[in-house]
C-alpha cells in the first residue's frame, strides 16, 4: 500500500469529527476491568462484551477506528463475521497494538521502555492478512525525581520511530503513542516541559527513520497535572497548554491527533477534549479512549446478556459526547441523561 492510501486511511479515522475506539486490553487488563464488575474473564465473556461494542448501531458516526487484542482480531461476531469485517463494513477502521508492553529500563530505575520490535514485520504481515489497517504501540514516560531521563526519552522515541517505519513498510498506518503519565504529584507546568522533551525528540527519531508523517497519527497525553497534584488545573488550562506544546513540537502535516485519556473520568476526558477543541490548532483534535469510552457501558452490561441494549446505549451516548466535543460543541448540560 502506498503513501497516498495510508495518508487516505489516517485522515478517514479522524474525519468528520470521529475518533478510535481503544479496544486492546490486555488479558490481565480486562480482567481488572472484568472483576471489578464480578464478571469472570473467559475468552466468550470477553468476545461478547466487545461484540457489545462493535455491533452498536450507529458507534460508526462517532468512531472511524478502532484498536484490537491480538485475540479479538482472531475472533467473530455473533454471526460468525470476524471483528475486522463486522468494523470495516461500517467504514470503521480496525486496528492493533502490536507492542508487548513497557519493561523495566537497564540501569534506569523506575524508568520503562517499550519492547516488541523482534518478529514484527511477520507479525505485521500476519495483522494485515487479518484486516488491520492501522497498528499501534504505547510508550510510556513516568514522571519522577530525575526521571524521566534523557536515556529513557531517547529509548522510546527511537522504538516508536523503528515499529512506526515497519507498521508503513507493512501498509498500514501507525499510531504513536508517547504517554507521559498523569500519576504522580508534578505540575501541569512539570508535565508540559516533559511531553515538550518527549515530543521533541519522537519527531527527530521519526525522521531519522525516514516515517511519512502524513501516513501517521499522534496519540499523545494532554498537558494535565498529576493526579497527587494540589493543584488540579481547569479544563481551560489544560487546552491552553496543551496546544502550546503541540504547536511547538508537532509538525502540521500530522493529518491527526487522537488524546489518550490517561485515567481521567469519562467526563472529565470528554471536557478537556471540548476545551482543547475550542482553542484549536492545524490538525483535527480528536479522541483514542478506553475507559474514557468504556466505563459506564462495562456498568451497564454487568455480564449480563439481557443488558447488551442497555450497554450499547450507554457507550453510544459516550462515543457521541466526544464527538461533540472534537467539534468543541460539547457542555456538561448533555450530561444529565446519564447522571440521573
Amino acid at each position: 500500500m502506498g503513501a497516498h492510501e495510508l495518508r487516505a486511511i489516517a485522515r478517514s479515522i479522524v474525519a468528520d469529527n470521529r475518533g478510535i475506539l481503544a479496544a486492546d486490553e490486555s488479558s490481565g487488563t480486562i480482567k481488572k476491568r472484568f472483576d471489578s464488575i464480578g464478571v469472570e474473564s473467559t475468552e466468550e465473556n470477553r468476545r461478547f462484551y466487545r461484540n457489545m461494542l462493535f455491533t452498536a448501531s450507529g458507534m460508526e458516526e462517532f468512531i472511524g477506528g478502532v484498536i484490537l487484542y491480538d485475540e479479538t482480531i482472531r475472533q467473530a461476531s455473533d454471526e460468525g463475521t470476524p471483528f475486522a469485517e463486522v468494523l470495516a463494513s461500517k467504514n470503521v477502521v480496525p486496528g492493533i497494538k502490536v507492542d508487548t508492553g513497557a519493561k523495566d529500563l537497564a540501569l534506569r530505575v523506575g524508568e520503562t521502555v517499550t519492547e516488541g520490535l523482534d518478529g514484527l514485520r511477520d507479525r505485521l504481515t500476519e495483522y494485515f492478512a487479518l484486516g488491520a489497517r492501522f497498528a499501534k504501540w504505547r510508550a510510556v514516560l513516568t514522571i519522577g525525581d530525575g526521571i524521566p531521563s534523557a536515556a529513557c526519552v531517547h529509548a522510546n522515541a527511537h522504538a516508536l520511530a523503528r515499529y512506526a517505519a515497519l507498521v508503513q513498510e507493512a501498509g498500514m498506518v501507525p499510531i504513536v503513542e508517547p504517554e507521559v503519565l498523569m500519576d504522580a504529584d508534578n505540575t501541569i507546568e512539570r508535565c508540559y516541559d516533559v511531553t515538550a522533551r518527549t515530543l521533541h525528540a519522537v519527531y527527530g527519531e521519526l525522521d531519522r527513520q525516514g516515517v511519512d508523517l502524513e501516513g501517521t497519527l499522534l496519540k499523545p497525553n494532554m498537558v494535565i497535572a498529576g493526579k497527587g497534584c494540589p493543584t488540579q488545573e481547569s479544563a481551560e488550562r489544560i487546552a491552553e497548554l496543551t496546544i502550546d506544546c503541540l504547536l511547538r513540537h508537532v509538525p502540521a502535516a500530522v493529518p491527526g491527533i487522537v488524546f489518550l485519556s490517561g485515567g481521567q473520568s469519562e467526563v472529565q476526558a470528554t471536557e478537556n477534549l471540548n476545551a482543547i477543541n475550542r482553542v484549536g490548532g492545524p490538525w483535527p483534535l480528536s479522541y483514542s479512549y478506553g475507559r474514557a469510552l468504556q466505563a459506564s457501558a462495562l456498568q451497564a452490561w454487568g455480564g449480563d446478556a439481557a443488558n447488551l441494549e442497555a450497554g450499547q446505549a450507554v457507550f453510544l451516548h459516550r462515543a457521541r459526547m466526544n464527538s461533540l466535543a472534537a467539534a468543541g460543541e460539547w457542555s456538561a448540560d448533555m450530561e444529565s441523561p446519564v447522571r440521573a
